[in-house]
């Protein structure tokens, strides 16, 4: 517990200090001690890396809380930065379903995580405004008890409802059920992102890596962003590597990629070699 709180409290600090911050999101254990070794302060983890890697589509549907969770803790074990989770849409509509997802996340040790209002129904894929914030409520309550730092997602953007005024609405009324960060994907530009930052009194999170436009730390810091993370860009980026790779060996049985691949050494000075 006291490296937990101590992680904690070093995750509050970063949304504390001035400026913006970059946390990394890898999707296992591997990955995770990579991103360490090079400095970054944070990490948190992809619902969607991990599907990938497990062969599944990124949903609630495909992926079970056990499963995430599980993931989640050998990320926590590889590392002694701070963890935030990606915890979906709370694994279950009802308020209580967060608050017991939020009361997990703290049992493997992370030390944040987010509560997203999509529903994951095509038909009505955000959740009503009065339910999503019953829902943030609930998780926020539960996160109080805990060196948890909640973050909230209005999840508009991605679900074809380019809807800035409502999306605000929401971050704004997620602030005052107790959120700690707030947080909108896919808004389309910088000022949509300037004004969402203008418009709320805590930490903003944006994603940068997904398709469209993307924004240097120096344009987001200015914007008044305070957390970048990336979702899962980088595992994609990972996988496109992969990708090139087994093309050039299919298509013409050559190996040349291996000239650019991370040498062995390079890899396991990464690694542990401890077990677990």
């Amino acid at each position: 517990m006291a490296n937990q709180l101590s992680r904690y409290q070093a995750f509050r600090a970063l949304h504390d200090r001035p400026g913006a911050f970059v946390i990394p999101n890898p999707w296992d254990a591997g990955s995770a001690r990579i991103l360490s070794a090079l400095g970054f302060e944070a990490l948190a983890t992809t619902s969607a890396g991990f599907a990938f890697s497990i062969g599944r589509k990124d949903s609630a549907a495909a992926l079970s809380r056990e499963a995430l969770l599980e993931n989640a803790r050998n990320i926590v074990e590889a590392t002694d930065l701070p963890v935030s989770a990606d915890l979906e849409d709370g694994f279950g509509a009802d308020p209580w379903c967060c608050a017991a997802t939020v009361s997990l996340a703290a049992d493997v040790g992370l030390v944040g995580g987010s509560i997203e209002d999509a529903t994951g129904d095509p038909a009505n894929p955000i959740f009503d405004f009065g339910l999503a914030v019953e829902r943030v409520a609930a998780a926020a309550e539960e996160a109080r008890k805990h060196p948890f730092v909640l973050t909230a997602r209005a999840e508009n953007f991605l679900h074809g409802r380019p809807d800035l005024d409502d999306t605000i609405r929401r971050l704004v009324a997620f602030e005052q059920a107790g959120a700690d960060v707030l947080y909108a994907p896919g808004l389309p530009n910088l000022e949509a992102i300037q004004t969402v930052c203008s418009s709320v009194g805590r930490p903003v999170n944006v994603v940068m890596g997904l398709a469209g436009q993307t924004f240097s730390v120096k344009e987001l810091q200015q914007a008044g962003v305070k957390r970048i993370s990336v979702g899962g860009s980088f595992a994609r980026a990972a996988l496109a590597g992969l990708m090139s790779a087994a093309r050039e060996v299919k298509e013409h049985g050559t190996f040349t990629y291996s000239q650019h691949a991370m040498s062995a050494a390079e890899a396991a000075s990464y690694m542990l070699d401890a077990k677990r």
